[in-house]
């Protein structure tokens, strides 16, 4: 697997609060990537360690191949970014905005820029300021691909949007990896979303990364079992499991599978992404991975 972010033991420390602690972990090139956790988890920060924007505390991390703090050309050059507030200058129209970008990125795609905008009915000639929000992260995320970006970030992109919107823009994300091998990692709480366009997932609570992996085979390698009212602590003693709920007749437990059958009495069920997620965004000390091999800056 080529790897577009590779992180080792990576850690971001502010005053005395670490904002990350030791994560490890490999982003593919040419997938949709989902970066899932709770507000606080640290999702932005990593996020902002792979543009540059902050300094590890410990730890490192390449983006494609570069590290961004000692290599910050290449990376900027072909990196997106679209933070969460969206940061456009209001009293610029849509079409300053354009040339804007045009000035700053030299392999910047005039015209798919603007023919994205004008297919999706965006005019020119409006401030920013008097666009609605679907319409602000629109332009936002244009102003991101006409940079021709190998790896495109995004934070949270289709919050506060209405469904319209956010089917647009996750059309958008699809039709341009499919199109342009680009690799896209987003951060974001909507489930449907993420499974809807993401191909590969990272699961991230309390600063560290709990799982990751091609969601069909995460998917794959857990299972819900149901079955007769067992005793919970037998149940938090078992390594395979994830989570456990008990009812007064029934225990179901999502177990992560070694390949055994399931107990006599019991009954196998397949787990959906929602189920997987929240399992282990409730049980944040549960899951471990093992650190990549931190690789070669690229000459």
């Amino acid at each position: 697997m080529t790897a577009a972010i590779e992180a080792t033991a990576l850690s971001k420390r502010f005053r005395r609060v670490w904002a990350l602690r030791d994560c490890s972990l490999q982003v593919p090139a040419g997938h949709i990537t989902a970066l899932v956790g709770p507000n606080g988890a640290g999702k932005t920060t990593l996020l902002n360690l792979a543009i540059g924007l902050l300094a590890p505390s410990a730890g490192g991390i390449r983006t494609l191949g570069w590290d961004p703090q000692r290599q910050p050309e290449p990376v900027l050059e072909r990196v997106g970014y679209v933070p969460q507030e969206r940061p456009l200058y209001p009293d610029f129209t849509v079409d300053e905005t354009l040339h804007m970008g045009r000035a700053l990125n030299p392999r910047w795609d005039e015209g798919g820029t603007r023919g994205r905008l004008l297919r999706r009915g965006i005019p020119l000639d409006r401030r920013v300021r008097h666009l609605s929000g679907g319409q602000r992260a629109q332009v936002s995320l244009a102003l991101a691909l006409g940079k021709r970006p190998e790896l495109l970030l995004l934070d949270e992109p289709a919050a506060a949007l209405d469904p319209l919107a956010r089917r647009e823009l996750l059309t958008e994300l699809v039709d341009t990896v499919a199109a342009d091998g680009t690799t896209v990692l987003l951060s974001s709480h909507l489930i449907a979303d993420v499974e809807r366009v993401c191909d590969h997932l990272v699961i991230i609570s309390q600063g560290r990364v709990q799982l990751a992996g091609d969601i069909d085979a995460l998917r794959e390698e857990h299972r819900l079992l149901v079955g007769p009212r067992m005793d919970p602590a037998v149940a938090a003693a078992d390594p395979t499991v994830v989570s456990a709920r008990h009812t007064g007749r029934e225990t179901a437990l999502l177990v992560r599978r070694d390949g055994a059958s399931s107990p006599a009495g019991w009954r196998s069920e397949p787990v959906s992404l929602e189920e997987l997620v929240l399992a282990y965004l409730e049980n944040p000390a549960v899951g471990a991975l093992p650190p990549p091999t931190l690789v070669e800056a690229a000459s």
